[in-house]
């Protein structure tokens, strides 16, 4: 039996493995940023990881991604994109969150930070 731990390393393993396939500027461009997304898709899902060790190239995933792209994609897009590749109808969430105090703390005395959550879809 393959477990979640092993799902994952041989997506990981996979996805590394076929970096160096990678060809086209927008495929070249956005590698390693939709790798290092996928990686972490797969670490936090079984089934999706099981999905990228049985599913096509990294390099077709690529290409499927920079596929009617212009000269520019979001992130989350291309994240998008790269996912649905490997299992169709998958969504990603993205949740961010601002410090607005930052640097200005400074080091001498650690703040206790209460985290802001904005939708995205509340900027359209």
């Amino acid at each position: 039996m393959i477990t979640m731990d092993s799902w994952a390393t041989k997506a990981i393993e996979k996805l590394a493995a076929q970096r160096k396939n990678v060809s086209g500027n927008k495929e070249v461009a956005m590698a390693s940023a939709v790798m290092d997304a996928l990686k972490s898709f797969c670490l936090q899902d079984a089934e999706f990881a099981q999905a990228v060790v049985q599913g096509g190239s990294f390099g077709d995933c690529m290409r499927a991604v920079a596929k009617g792209v212009g000269n520019s994609i979001s992130d989350i897009d291309a994240y998008k994109k790269a996912v649905q590749f490997y299992f169709p109808g998958a969504k990603i969430n993205v949740q961010m969150s601002i410090d607005l105090i930052g640097d200005a703390a400074g080091e001498s005395e650690p703040q206790q930070m209460t985290p802001m959550v904005l939708n995205l879809m509340d900027l359209f």
